[in-house]
């Protein structure tokens, strides 16, 4: 990771958010962090001047050039879903991609990796609304509609906006670990990372009484996540019947209480396997509410995709000091 470099695409009508998301995450210098921190700049994917949302306009100071040194290349949604990308950035795209460089987007960034031709046999996702237009523009690549962000190794991509700090964040986790992550979602006041997909996100009528109850039970069910619950007990503690519990859960969550819960249980575990190395996975699948090592391992598999052993191995303390030591 020693002075790995990281690059974000600016561009006539710029995404501001998203854009501002990259800058934040990886521009600031982080020294209390203790690890060889990203080098970051910024390049203009066309002649200037380049307008943004909000009325601003940038002035990069790199010209599409500095793609060929990039480490990480992240592009920050794109102004137009509909609009080709200019070639020469598509060119630079490409050359990166080949030479093993980390090729990221946010929201509708997707649409220039696309049209670069390096997604042909991935699993994408990008924001809900643009999901379907990108399956019948490019078919060749296989979208997933409901995932915050998707890992395929050399390419990273997330959902619209918010889900871009996700994925950010999971970058930095990837190559520092889970401690420093959370340190860095500390200091950006968010949460490490989020479970569950965009379908909790996607606009749905909810009474607004029985939406402040049913916050208050995943408040409640996050903070007992060990206990044993089932859909009458959590109904009774909501005042709600548990057919109303089903369907106001689904509407707000995209899942069933039961999935949300398990989900809850996965996300405390990875947290012990980050940062409790002695801890035995059976401890930990005991303390994170799962009712053996098994189901644990069942469960961690389905929704991290990996085991708990090897993500203890990839992102756990013991194994980033290691990488770190190592000049990894």
């Amino acid at each position: 990771m020693q002075n790995h470099l990281v690059v974000a695409l600016a561009y006539d009508r710029l995404c501001t958010f998203e854009f501002g998301c990259v800058t934040e995450l990886f521009a600031l210098e982080r020294p209390e962090l203790g690890v060889d921190w990203y080098r970051f700049a910024v390049c203009a994917s066309e002649p200037g001047p380049l307008r943004a949302a909000g009325g601003i306009t940038v002035a990069a100071p790199y010209a599409l050039k500095l793609l060929d040194r990039a480490d990480t290349i992240v592009v920050p949604g794109w102004r137009d879903a509909d609009e080709l990308p200019p070639e020469p950035l598509l060119k630079k795209l490409r050359k990166a991609h080949q030479r093993g460089a980390r090729l990221c987007s946010i929201c509708s960034g997707v649409f220039v990796l696309a049209a670069a031709g390096v997604l042909d046999g991935r699993t994408v996702t990008t924001h809900w609304r643009y999901a379907e237009k990108l399956q019948q523009r490019y078919p060749q690549v296989r979208v997933e509609p409901d995932a915050l962000y998707v890992d395929e190794g050399q390419i990273i991509t997330s959902a619209g906006s918010a889900a871009g700090l996700d994925m950010l964040l999971y970058l930095v986790r990837r190559d520092h670990g889970g401690a420093v992550a959370n340190r860095v979602a500390q200091r950006l006041v968010v949460a490490p990372h989020r479970e569950g997909g965009q379908a909790q996100f996607v606009p749905r009528p909810m009474p607004q009484d029985e939406s402040g109850r049913l916050a208050k039970l995943m408040d409640w069910m996050r903070q007992h996540s060990a206990m044993s619950h089932t859909l009458s007990s959590l109904a009774d503690r909501a005042a709600m019947s548990p057919r109303t519990l089903q369907r106001q859960f689904h509407d707000a969550t995209g899942m069933a209480p039961y999935e949300w819960l398990v989900r809850e249980r996965v996300a405390a575990a990875r947290e012990m396997l980050e940062a409790q190395f002695a801890l035995p996975i059976g401890r930990i699948a005991e303390l994170a509410g799962f009712g053996s090592e098994e189901s644990m391992r069942r469960h961690f598999r389905r929704i991290v995709l990996t085991s708990p052993t090897s993500y203890r191995e990839k992102f756990g303390d013991s194994a980033m000091a290691q990488k770190r030591n190592s000049g990894a």
